[in-house]
């Protein structure tokens, strides 16, 4: 017998052998199916939805550098520089009601020095179903003209509940406000304030409007303030009117005033805004310049500024404002700050 017959006799023994545990072949478990990130497109851009759930999530804020400048902007410094970050979480899901929303913004303001200079807070939280907000969040007395040189409101983030019908062009809301923490120097009221807000606004071809009126219920005051844009030529044309009866928590700067602007688009990448606005008798102030609970004074004021917006790139933004105050009485100033900001 030679070596190749014994090496195929070998084989067909140990196939023989082996043959009746052929079935008992161990094999291997086939792993469980990874789910990967999915775009959740039906509530804008930059949403997922969170892994096994039908709730989409986005994350977004800015990192925000800069520097104030004017009168003792800092104690007895005439400028102050600080870092701000802001970090939010949006998530949403579709429900039998409607969306279903709950939002979380946290901020954070950095001062040179040591920690007890800086601080982190929630900034907004609120949730949201349909027309139905609860929680904390900024008011329609936050949106102003796009300038950094008016000055439109006192106060304009609150806890709250509002209902707001949105019919795309046309939007109207009504809401009842938290406003405690808002007092003035000499006041006896206590902290624990109550206002009623009611707005209506919309778009008209290339008008925006919106019309915003506000009662103060422990002080027994009111402001209303109506906004105006307008697409023309280069740029967009804003104009703003507001009244106040008396001192209160959403408008306390003047009894009346008007604002106008021009934001100039120069360039895809630069804004230019100079803007005006006339305040008819403006509040009575301490030497501080913090607002007493009084009458209106006798003074008058105006400013005039300019505001300049450049994006340097995708998410990152330069802006620049200037303005010059000048009020009966009292000694003219010139503020305004310089900022960088990362968005995301």
């Amino acid at each position: 017998m030679n070596i190749k017959s014994l090496l195929i006799g070998s084989a067909a023994a140990l196939a023989a052998v082996s043959g009746a545990q052929a079935a008992d072949a161990i094999v291997a478990a086939e792993p469980e199916p990874m789910e990967y990130v999915r775009v959740c497109d039906a509530f804008g851009t930059g949403f997922f939805y969170i892994p096994g759930t039908e709730t989409c999530l986005k994350f977004g804020g800015y990192v925000r550098f800069q520097t104030n400048f004017g009168r003792d902007a800092s104690g007895t410094s005439d400028w102050n520089s600080f870092t701000r970050a802001q970090f939010e979480v949006d998530t949403r899901t579709d429900t039998e009601l409607g969306a279903l929303r709950g939002f979380i913004g946290f901020r954070g303001n950095a001062e040179s020095g040591s920690s007890s200079d800086s601080s982190v807070f929630v900034d907004q939280a609120f949730i949201e179903l349909g027309g139905l907000k609860a929680g904390k969040f900024y008011s329609e007395w936050d949106n102003d003209l796009n300038g950094e040189t008016d000055i439109l409101s006192t106060n304009a983030l609150f806890n709250a509940v509002r209902y707001t019908y949105d019919a795309g062009a046309f939007s109207a809301y009504i809401a009842a406000e938290e406003l405690q923490g808002t007092s003035f120097v000499g006041s006896s009221e206590t902290d624990n304030n109550v206002g009623i807000s009611a707005f209506v606004g919309g778009t008209a071809g290339p008008v925006t409007y919106s019309l915003v009126g506000s009662y103060d219920v422990d002080y027994e005051d009111g402001a209303i303030r109506a906004m105006l844009f307008a697409d023309v030529g280069p740029g967009t044309f804003g104009l703003a009117g507001v009244w106040a009866s008396g001192v209160n928590a959403y408008y306390a700067e003047s009894e009346w005033a008007v604002a106008v602007e021009y934001a100039i688009k120069a360039t895809d990448k630069l804004t230019i805004t100079p803007a005006f606005q006339y305040l008819g008798s403006v509040a009575t102030k301490t030497v501080d310049g913090d607002i007493v609970d009084a009458d209106w004074s006798n003074n008058d004021a105006w400013t005039a500024g300019l505001t300049v917006d450049y994006k340097i790139t995708d998410g990152l933004a330069a802006k620049v404002t200037a303005n010059y105050y000048d009020e009966d009485g009292q000694d003219d100033e010139v503020t305004g700050f310089v900022r960088l900001q990362r968005s995301f």
